[in-house]
């Protein structure tokens, strides 16, 4: 793994772990999720949403799918040894189905992190308080055809220009989702496919959206966040900057 990792998270804003945890451990926290449903695995008239959130599970299978040796590893690489908190439950899981309902929640944006004094509304600042990255954990086969996430490659270089302004408070989901989008629109779009066992790690500043799923087979994935240990910094006196503080700093022209 090591630099081509780095260069990659660097340049495109997120990288894909291929079999970051074992299938079998995806299968067991599949079997757990349409527990959480109350669907019919086997009778698609029961799938009545399009979308279905699930909002944290913390057994056994999604513990085991947090702390597998090669996630760790990338934690250290990204994020820097000691710099994040160990999961040992999973949360947010946007369980999509084949429906004839479109969802409303396909807009591109970046995700809120922290909940400042005072407000109402998850808020984004320019150190991503509260957010290392952004995890993409896939529990079911997920092709072009199955509502893969998309996501503007590179856009997160261009996000910390937008949240400059907004200092230590930040804004909210809802103010900087415009401005995010239209600060990546000239981004080439790819999708999180993979199998189960998947993990794509993102740049808390990604770019993304959801899509609506035209595909036949329910979509499982979760979306967590990396929290972080201690706070980033962007101006350390031994350089000793961690992947996603050189990606914040590159964007801010402060790296070449």
């Amino acid at each position: 793994m090591g630099d081509l990792l780095v260069e990659r998270f660097l340049s495109d804003g997120c990288v894909k772990i291929e079999g970051a945890f074992p299938p079998r451990v995806a299968e067991d926290c599949v079997r757990l999720l349409w527990r959480e449903t109350g669907y019919d695995a086997d009778d698609p008239a029961t799938w009545k949403d399009p979308v279905h959130w699930v909002a944290g599970l913390a057994q056994g299978p999604f513990a085991a799918a947090a702390n597998s040796p090669a996630l760790h590893e990338a934690f250290d690489l990204l994020v820097g040894e000691g710099r994040w908190e160990p999961r040992y439950s999973l949360g947010s899981f946007p369980l999509r189905f084949p429906h004839e309902e479109e969802p409303d929640d396909a807009g591109w944006h970046i995700e809120g992190s922290c909940l400042p004094d005072g407000a109402s509304a998850y808020h984004t600042n320019l150190r991503s308080r509260d957010r290392a990255l952004l995890m993409l954990f896939l529990f079911t086969e997920v092709s072009e055809g199955d509502a893969p996430t998309r996501i503007r490659v590179g856009s997160h270089l261009g996000v910390p220009r937008v949240l400059e302004p907004y200092g230590e408070q930040g804004a909210s989901f809802m103010e900087l989702g415009p401005k995010v989008a239209a600060a990546s629109a000239h981004r080439p779009v790819a999708y999180a496919t993979g199998g189960p066992g998947d993990v794509y790690l993102c740049h808390p500043f990604l770019v993304h959206a959801a899509q609506p799923h035209h595909g036949t087979r329910p979509r499982f994935m979760a979306q967590p966040p990396l929290c972080p240990a201690v706070p980033y910094v962007l101006e350390r006196e031994d350089g000793d900057y961690s992947a996603v503080e050189f990606a914040i700093r590159r964007g801010l022209a402060r790296e070449g």
